[in-house]
């Protein structure tokens, strides 16, 4: 054999592994993804012979312990099976590459330390043990129970104190809350002000009931209150709709000062503020809620949906004042007439035996361990805290949001582009927001996260942007 013709043997045996990048992380882990991926893309096939560590560390100009760990990674992720004296060849992965990573849901993560199915069979027998059956199959009065409410108050207690539950609302998720309180505090063609970038929910119910969203423009501490106040005199505003901690989708929290400045612009207009809160209770250092500055001007949601479990569509609403709540609960029965009595039920029931509480200390500490793998894995700017479910991504110049989900999603991953936050007439952030909580084993989260940052690290349609 020609010497020619053994170099280009040697290439094509290792066509799957391109070059390494840095900042990419370690070399031996990116051996284990290059493999992963050829996987994925069928380079590598089950069956395939890998060189022998010594050959592909010289090939790759490594030390031999960088091949043998990035081996052993790629064993461990079931990519790899050794069978002795004849070598290391690819294996048929135990879990299905092509199957769709979800990174676009905003869901909590798996409660760390938690057996939920026991703790679901649990709080289902002791609502069973203390509630007729038949009272859990009928009709109840909207805004739920004087128990029910009393649960709520605990809830909120650790960022209120004590609360007045004659001031409070059960409701079946936050997006119903939402939908009616545009429909109980605005009127057609009125304004809702917001954020440039915001919950998708909101724009959507204030189109189906005929009312505007504008954007009023922020800087590093959030909404500007200059904007803010231009906008107030600009617009028939009925409502201001904010997202002040952790937000969804930029992870930004307002500090407490800006709060301050918000709610006196709109005390000044009289323009009443639809706080959303769906992750205080998630972080460790959260500002005072508006709510609490200002009980007279801010309607308060708080949704179990983000911090414990969406399967319970439970989210307490906490209004003003008794006349305010009645306007609400008129406006509610048009879309729904209560919350499912079973989860409303269980919900009362976990937060009072201390369940819930138990439950959130276990996705906050999964939530904690998702940021730190979502660190060590993605590379760019990506603006996230450690105590939140997702992360808000900047993207390389040589790649458009909606370009990178269209191509996610082709291979495998589904990731949000800006396009569906955006409320500004303007181009929205070149970013996409990463959710960690869907995906249910942590160990295909970290495949999912490797996988984007690969996809990250090319051009669209061109091979990876590689520094050896």
């Amino acid at each position: 054999m020609s010497q020619s013709k053994s170099i280009q043997d040697e290439s094509q045996a290792i066509a799957w592994i391109g070059h390494f990048v840095q900042q990419a992380g370690p070399r031996y882990l990116q051996i284990a993804d290059a493999i992963e991926q050829a996987l994925s893309d069928g380079m590598l096939k089950p069956g395939d012979r890998l060189p022998p560590q010594r050959r592909l560390a010289s090939l790759l100009r490594v030390d031999l312990t960088t091949v043998t760990r990035a081996y052993d990674e790629a064993r461990r992720r079931h990519l790899l099976e050794g069978k002795g004296a004849r070598g290391t060849y690819a294996a048929a992965p135990k879990v299905e590459l092509q199957a769709l990573l979800d990174l676009s849901m905003n869901i909590p993560p798996p409660p760390a330390g938690v057996d939920f199915d026991d703790m679901l069979k649990q709080g289902l027998a002791q609502v069973l043990l203390r509630t007729d059956s038949g009272m859990l199959m009928n009709y109840h009065l909207g805004g739920g129970g004087a128990a029910d409410r009393a649960a709520g108050a605990a809830w909120l207690a650790p960022l209120f104190g004590p609360l007045d539950t004659e001031h409070l609302a059960v409701c079946a998720g936050a997006q119903t809350a939402l939908a009616a309180l545009i429909l109980a505090l605005s009127r057609p063609d009125d304004v809702i002000l917001t954020e440039p970038t915001v919950y998708p929910g909101l724009t959507t119910a204030a189109q189906q009931l005929g009312r505007r969203v504008v954007a009023v423009d922020i800087d590093t501490d959030g909404m500007r209150p200059d904007l803010l106040e231009q906008a107030c005199a600009a617009h028939p505003v009925a409502l201001i709709y904010l997202n002040p901690t952790l937000q969804n989708p930029t992870t930004h929290t307002m500090p407490a000062a800006r709060r301050k400045e918000i709610l006196q612009v709109a005390a000044r207009h009289s323009v009443r503020i639809i706080e959303d809160d769906p992750y205080s209770l998630l972080a460790a250092d959260a500002p005072p809620p508006l709510a609490l500055l200002a009980p007279e001007q801010v309607v308060h949601i708080a949704t179990l949906s983000k911090c414990l479990a969406p399967g319970l569509r439970t989210a307490y609403v906490l209004l003003p004042d008794a006349q305010l709540r009645e306007r609400f609960m008129h406006a509610l029965r048009s879309f729904v007439l209560m919350a499912a009595p079973l989860t409303t039920a269980l919900t009362t029931q976990w937060i009072h035996d201390g369940a819930a509480q138990q439950l959130l200390a276990g996705v906050k500490l999964e939530a904690r361990n998702r940021q730190r793998i979502a660190h060590q894995l993605l590379a760019g700017k990506a603006e996230a805290r450690e105590d939140g479910i997702h992360l808000w991504l900047e993207l390389p110049s040589y790649w458009t949001a909606p370009e990178l989900a269209r191509v996610a999603r082709a291979e495998g991953l589904a990731v949000t582009s800006s396009e569906a936050f955006s409320t500004a007439p303007t181009r929205p952030p070149n970013a996409i927001r990463i959710s960690l909580g869907a995906i249910q084993d942590s160990d295909r989260l970290s495949a999912a996260l490797r996988k984007l940052s690969r996809l990250l690290s090319r051009r669209p349609d061109g091979p990876a942007s590689f520094v050896v």
